[in-house]
């Protein structure tokens, strides 16, 4: 196994590994260790390039610090990548090594299952670290992390839905899912249970009509759904699915979903602020299934009612955040980056 570093300003460690013999390409990227270790999910996806496995890991590893740090989760921002497809490239050798991988960083990063990656393959991580997060129940752990991001989104789409008509009521009002993996999946369970209408839309068109034939939603080509009109639109795939080119068509007066770094660049916030759109900030709104693993590094173990209280906070996180944004004028983006900001800030200076 051959490990090398890579610097970037900004970020405190960045990793980068080959294992011949297993097949293992990854990266782990540490991005801020000032409230406490850098946890954050470990992601497999068949990226194209070093490059792009680089920029993806570097986006979602920052916003992983931002995200614990408006969350209030004790713990500092990483993430992990591996190059492979989920759905031909595993095998019990790969994920051994890349449990050597994590343990190599000596507790500095702590993993969890993300995009492309399940609960087992974080059983198989375990034979070769510890620091590892959101294994099966019997394990003393939380399980997947899933639905509990999925609670999460769903009380802050309620926080977006006062924000913008008044009333959080779902009852009447349209949601379309980009994307039925698990968030989605259990997300849509929430909305239809609220009352909500669906549309949904997936890569695999038999997952997202089965989760239609469940909650009476409306099945939608995965190319057209971002541009649905709609009360909320909640993208739950991957990110930077708001950019120029997608802005100009949304059809839709609230954006709130599951999926990371859905904004292109900072600016696209601004955007979506002058043209009327309420975004809930990706990073709070997306915050449950992070806080729900952070409550198992705690010395006193994990708690399934302190987690559940914690996720149902993501709604007052996001009530502070357009709070912010009002007072100061600025995008919600900028306002939850400064709210993040300000508690890196103040925790530096105690330390």
């Amino acid at each position: 196994m051959k490990i090398e570093t890579i610097a970037r300003e900004g970020y405190e460690h960045i990793a980068r590994c080959e294992d011949p013999e297993s097949g293992l390409r990854a990266l782990i990227s540490i991005h801020d260790t000032t409230l406490g270790p850098a946890l954050g999910g470990m992601r497999m996806w068949p990226y194209a390039s070093w490059d792009d496995a680089l920029f993806d890991v570097l986006r979602l590893s920052k916003g992983m610090t931002y995200k614990s740090a408006v969350a209030d989760t004790g713990l500092g921002g990483g993430k992990s990548v591996i190059l492979g497809n989920p759905k031909t490239d595993k095998s019990a050798k790969l994920f051994e090594a890349m449990g050597s991988f994590v343990d190599s960083m000596g507790g500095r990063y702590i993993t969890a299952e993300d995009v492309g990656t399940s609960v087992e393959d974080m059983v198989i991580l375990k034979r070769k670290t510890k620091w590892v997060t959101g294994l099966p129940h019997e394990m003393g752990s939380s399980g997947d992390p899933s639905p509990w991001t999925a609670l999460g989104v769903f009380r802050g789409m309620k926080a977006c839905l006062e924000e913008v008509f008044g009333s959080g009521d779902f009852k009447g009002k349209t949601v379309a899912i980009q994307g039925c993996g698990h968030v989605g999946m259990y997300l849509a369970r929430h909305l239809h249970e609220a009352g909500a209408k669906l549309f949904l839309a997936d890569i695999s068109e038999d997952r997202a009509k089965s989760l239609a034939d469940e909650t009476g939603g409306q099945v939608m080509d995965p190319s057209e759904i971002l541009f649905a009109e709609c009360d909320i639109m909640a993208p739950c795939a991957l990110g930077a699915v708001l950019n120029d080119d997608t802005l100009p068509k949304l059809r839709t007066p609230i954006i709130a979903g599951a999926a990371n770094n859905v904004l292109l660049r900072e600016e696209h916030g601004l955007k979506l602020k002058e043209a009327g759109i309420l975004y809930a900030p990706d990073y709070v709104i997306n915050a449950g299934g992070i806080i729900n693993v952070s409550i198992e590094v705690e010395p006193s173990g994990y708690d399934e009612a302190r987690a559940r209280a914690k996720v149902e906070n993501i709604y007052i996180a996001l009530k502070r955040v357009f709070e912010i944004a009002k007072e100061q004028g600025i995008s919600t983006n900028e306002a939850s980056n400064r709210l993040a900001e300000e508690r890196l800030r103040a925790a530096s200076a105690k330390a």
